[in-house]
């Protein structure tokens, strides 16, 4: 099975044997996950899928002049430029998330996260001059999308689109729908291991067996796991700054930004969001460890498809805080209770 980081897994049960075809891609591991011998040409589709992943990069990475992303980048604040349909409908419900978290997720701070170094993985504090530059260059209000049209226009100079915190989850469910397409009832995909989107059931579909085991990890306890979530047909996404960050002046700062402030998130550990489409469980997560406990009604709210598990620091330093809002009790389990306060909230 995957070798995770520091944040999700997925572990196999004792009995269960699974394949697993993986590569590199958008800056991280993906990884199809198979049950062994039950797709016949597993192989062959893992690799599709694999390539589906690259193709999609390919069209939305800011880290190539050659990409849809890049060129929408560089001229739309000159006048309206066409865009596939399937990229105008991902900005168009990016834009959706963006008002439902009250600005907590924006695509458009592009801009925020040059400044800060993130772009590059060179983490710096801008000084206070750079930094408003940058909010005024930042803000999903400023993109404007004709969907009838497929075309998108920036209304100020500076805006940056950027995926990043909805991109792999978009991947992933592009590759459920083919490899769903092509027949395959069970299978798990991940990227980086912090987004997440299973199908059917790990194993044998027996009595008793549902879904897929995703491990949530400790923050606090690198190796070790906090939680369990069972995925039933179902993506995860978490978020954290537990591996992008840099310190200054004695202050540990993440690669997270709150784009309402331009500055990095504080007050949580990490944040988790069960979804049905990976998409939105990657940028609802990253909308939660910005929002923070204040944001679980927006984002997991009772009665909704969502659900959240957020981890914040305990009064005692060894020690956290676990939240769940709107996830139900035998689809999560503690695994490590020692220093761990298990709150429900809604």
């Amino acid at each position: 099975m995957p070798d995770f980081d520091d944040t999700t897994g997925t572990e196999p049960l004792p009995d269960i044997h699974t394949l697993v075809i993986g590569r590199d891609a958008m800056a991280c591991r993906f990884e199809v996950i198979f049950n062994a011998g039950q797709v016949p040409d597993a192989t062959e589709l893992g690799l599709t899928a694999l390539d589906l992943i690259d193709a999609i990069e390919a069209r939305i990475t800011v880290y190539r002049d050659s990409s849809d992303l890049a060129r929408i980048n560089a001229a739309a604040a000159q006048g309206w430029q066409p865009l596939a349909a399937d990229l105008v409908n991902l900005l168009v419900h990016a834009r959706e998330l963006h008002i439902q978290t009250g600005g907590g997720f924006d695509p458009a701070a592009g801009s925020l996260v040059r400044a800060w170094g993130f772009l590059r993985r060179q983490g710096r504090t801008p000084d206070a001059k750079m930094l408003a530059a940058a909010r005024a260059e930042s803000g999903m209000e400023h993109v404007e999308i004709d969907q009838s049209a497929n075309l998108v226009r920036f209304t100020r100079p500076g805006i940056e689109l950027n995926l990043g915190a909805i991109g792999k989850g978009w991947a992933l469910d592009r590759v459920i729908e083919a490899l769903a397409a092509a027949g395959v009832g069970s299978v798990l995909v991940h990227g980086g291991s912090s987004s997440v989107r299973a199908a059917g059931v790990q194993g044998p579909s027996l009595p008793g067996r549902r879904g897929w085991p995703v491990g949530i990890r400790h923050p606090l306890r690198p190796g070790r796991r906090l939680a369990t979530v069972t995925l039933i047909d179902r993506a995860l996404g978490t978020s954290g700054s537990g591996t992008q960050f840099f310190v200054d002046r004695g202050r540990r700062l993440g690669h997270i930004l709150d784009p309402r402030t331009g500055v990095p998130a504080e007050g949580v550990l990490s944040a988790t969001v069960l979804a049905p489409q990976a998409a939105d469980a990657d940028a609802l997560s990253t909308a939660l460890y910005v929002l923070g406990p204040a944001g679980l009604e927006r984002i997991a709210p009772a009665g909704s498809d969502h659900a959240a598990v957020l981890v914040v620091p305990s009064r005692n330093a060894s020690s956290v805080r676990v939240l769940l809002a709107n996830i139900e009790p035998d689809l999560f389990s503690l695994e490590d209770a020692e220093g761990v306060e298990l709150v429900r909230v809604m």
